[in-house]
Formats: C-alpha cells, sequence, structure tokens
C-alpha cells in the first residue's frame, strides 16, 4: 500500500493513464469476468476467500486513487491562470509576502516571483499568474531530520504535493540552520537541495527551485554550507543581503544594516566560488534596525549594549527591526533628520525616546537600495528582492504613495517615477 501511495503522489498531474490493472494483485481482471452466485454465505467465505480478497483489494486501490488523485478545483475565474508559470524573465525580481492583503498594491510590472512565507491566498495565486509572475511555497525543516533518507523523500514528496494542490510554481527553501564544515548535515543539506530541485522539476515543469543564503559564504552565523554544489544544484540563490551586524567581531557600535563595501565584496566572494552569476538574486532589506544608545558621541557613533550572538560578543540583537513605512513616519520628529554615511553608503537618522534616551536607526532607502542594484547589473547577476513586500505603507497618502512607488523603483537600479 504504501508504494502504491507514493507511486501515485509522483505521478505527474495524477494521470490514472500510468496507472495499470496489472499493478493490482491479485488479478483483477479474473475478478470482475467471475459470477458469484452465493447460495449458501458461510460455505461462500470458506470456498471463495480468495475471490472476495481480490474484491477488497480492487475497493482499497480504487479509493486510494480517488483520495489520492482527486483533481483540485481551480479557484480562479479564468481556469488558465491555475497553469504553472515557466516562462522566464531576463531580470527576476523576488519577492517575499507574508499573508494579508498588501500583495494587491505591489507593483506587479515588477515583480517575476512572489515566495509566499504567510497563509496561502488562493486570490493571490490567481493575481501572480495573471500578471505572470510565479507564486512558490515556503520550505523549511530541521536539518538533522532531514539526513535520513527517507525523511527527506517523505518531505519531498508533500511539497510537490501541495505545490500542486495550490497550482504554484515551485519551492523557496529558507533554511538558516547552523551547519558544520564537512558534518552529516553538511551533506545532508546539499543532498536535500538537489534532491528537491530533481522532483520539483520532474512533477512541475518549468517550476523554481531557490535557496536562501546568507549576505556572505564565510560560515556567517554558523552556516558553513556547500555553496557551490547547492548553487549548482537550484535554480537560484537568494542572498540575504541584511543582517550583515548579525555578529559583531570589533567595536560594538551602531552600524548599517547592509554597508555597501560590504555587501559588494560579498558578492565577489560568491562569484570567486566559481557561482553562475545568472543564479544569484540580491536581496535587500525594506526595514531597518532601531538602536538605543549607551552612550552617543559628539561624533555621532552609538555604543551598543553586548549582546552575544553565535559566538560574536556584539550583535544587532542590540537593536529591533522596524518596517520602512514606520520609519518614514517616526523620521519627521526625529533630533537629526536623514543623515547620509559616505563610508557605508547608508542612511540613518538618532531620536529621543519619552525617557530621554537617545536611539540611532540604520536603515536602506531608495538611495541606497538604488546603488546596489546598481552593482548587480554591472555584475550581471540575476536580479534583486527584498524582504519584504509587506512593510511599505500602501495607504492613500499621497506621501506615503510616492515613498513605497520610489522603493519599488530602486529594485530596478533607479530613482524616478519612469522607471
Amino acid at each position: 500500500m504504501t508504494q502504491t501511495k507514493r507511486r501515485c503522489l509522483t505521478l505527474s498531474s495524477c494521470d490514472t493513464r500510468y496507472i495499470t490493472l496489472s499493478n493490482v494483485r491479485p488479478p483483477v481482471e479474473e475478478v470482475l469476468t467471475r459470477k458469484l452466485r452465493i447460495s449458501n454465505p458461510t460455505n461462500y467465505f470458506v470456498r471463495n476467500h480468495t475471490q472476495l480478497l481480490s474484491i477488497m483489494w480492487l475497493f482499497l486501490f480504487l479509493t486510494l486513487v480517488s483520495v489520492c488523485c482527486k483533481a483540485e478545483v481551480c479557484p480562479c475565474e479564468i481556469q488558465e491562470l491555475c497553469q504553472q508559470i515557466r516562462d522566464e524573465k531576463d531580470f527576476e525580481v523576488f519577492v517575499f509576502d507574508v499573508g494579508k492583503k498588501a500583495w494587491k498594491s505591489y507593483d506587479w510590472g515588477k515583480v517575476t516571483t512572489v515566495a509566499a512565507f504567510g497563509k496561502y491566498d488562493a486570490e493571490l495565486m490567481c493575481h501572480a499568474h495573471s500578471k505572470g509572475a510565479r507564486l512558490v511555497l515556503k520550505g523549511d525543516v530541521s536539518i538533522p531530520e532531514m539526513v535520513d533518507p527517507a525523511n527527506r523523500t517523505a518531505w519531498i514528496i508533500s511539497k510537490v504535493d501541495l505545490a500542486k494542490r495550490q497550482f504554484m510554481d515551485g519551492i523557496n527553501i529558507d533554511i538558516e540552520q547552523e551547519v558544520a564544515d564537512s558534518s552529516p548535515e553538511y551533506y545532508t543539506l546539499t543532498a536535500l537541495v538537489k534532491e528537491t530541485t530533481e522532483a520539483f522539476h520532474r512533477e512541475i515543469p518549468g517550476s523554481q527551485v531557490s535557496f536562501d543564503v546568507a549576505w556572505s559564504p564565510k560560515c556567517i552565523d554558523g552556516r558553513c554550507y556547500d555553496y557551490t554544489a547547492i548553487a549548482e544544484s537550484c535554480d537560484l540563490l537568494f542572498v540575504m543581503s541584511y543582517d550583515e551586524q548579525s555578529q559583531i567581531w570589533g567595536d560594538c557600535v551602531a552600524m548599517a544594516n547592509a554597508p555597501f563595501n560590504q555587501t559588494q565584496s560579498a558578492y565577489d566572494q560568491y562569484l570567486a566560488m566559481k557561482i553562475d552569476p545568472k543564479k544569484l538574486v540580491m536581496g535587500v532589506p525594506w526595514y531597518g534596525y532601531d538602536y538605543p544608545c549607551l552612550d552617543f558621541s559628539q561624533e555621532g557613533v552609538c555604543s551598543l549594549a553586548k549582546v552575544p550572538f553565535r559566538g560574536a560578543p556584539c550583535s544587532d540583537a542590540a537593536g529591533r527591526q522596524i518596517p520602512y513605512s514606520f520609519m518614514m513616519k517616526q523620521i519627521n520628529g526625529s533630533m537629526s533628520g536623514r543623515l547620509w554615511d559616505e563610508v557605508q553608503l547608508a542612511p540613518y537618522y538618532n531620536y529621543k525616546d519619552q525617557r530621554g534616551q537617545i536611539h540611532q536607526v540604520w536603515y536602506d532607502d531608495p538611495e541606497s537600495i538604488a546603488l546596489k542594484v546598481a552593482y548587480v547589473r554591472e555584475l550581471g547577476l540575476k536580479g534583486a528582492g527584498m524582504w519584504c513586500g509587506n512593510l511599505l505603507d500602501y495607504s492613500n497618502d499621497s506621501v506615503a504613495q510616492e515613498q513605497s512607488r520610489d522603493m519599488w523603483n530602486a529594485l530596478m537600479g533607479c530613482q524616478d517615477a519612469q522607471c
């Protein structure tokens, strides 16, 4: 029974043309051609138990087929919108969405892929497909559990089946766990990405499998992955070029979320590993960090409380993440207004809270993002994306609308309304 179930789950579109009666034992053809004459039920069960078992096998098999291969009903008004997206765009704009309805205000003329990290929204799927954009699953699992090949296979089958039932176009594997170099988990993660990609490409032709990696391949936060092998196995690496202060080894002071030079050098490191530039998508933050200052120097340096993280004595955990929409309101009442750091090529501002403590907020805006995306184009990378699409102000306020438009334009490397 287990083998029959797996065969059904891996069939393309659960096409029952590939399930023949010869797969069922005992032979069903013989059972269906027999004439059942039951004069005495007791004697019948004694003499013809094989015949009854055959009928039972047939019933169980057909039940399994009907449950496993039940055709899902397309939720879109136009049925063709349930067809998977296969077209490749020259420049990828990869959007993470965490739910609700912010997606209705996205700049769909730019979006190519949406990774659904919130509750599944059939309306979002239909709309994305109507715009020629992919909608992909979130894939997250404990790596130690995947060391067992049987567990990997079961997980992959479940994700492929879910993508099919929800008319989705692939999967974004988001595993940000510590993995030691050359450990069993190191090889397991590589195998998981490879096997997932093979299964999705086989079962959903044209599907996209992406994998999220740290801003640098240098074992950031203990994530010592085989980046070269993983890149070869999947379609895209989404490079999370943010949270670059997760491990601060030098002075424990507030700094940019993603300093330009540090971000730039990290891509040079990925490319030095012979990773195809067309497999790299630069992820930028649509949020910033609010740091309470233990001390605020005359030069404007904000000293932080030491909050260790994965071996580092200081980290951005001393602050808190705040969305771009909130910062654009707060900055107007700040003590400094928008400031620009010429070394890190990033904006920031200072403010006092209700207790009089000074805070320093570092973030990215259209200027800093456009500079990074210009570098993406210079290197010939596949595209850009962000965490996450929900963090802008999509209200009817004219100022907020202009700010949101500029952030979307920055993903293309420009800052004007005609981008």
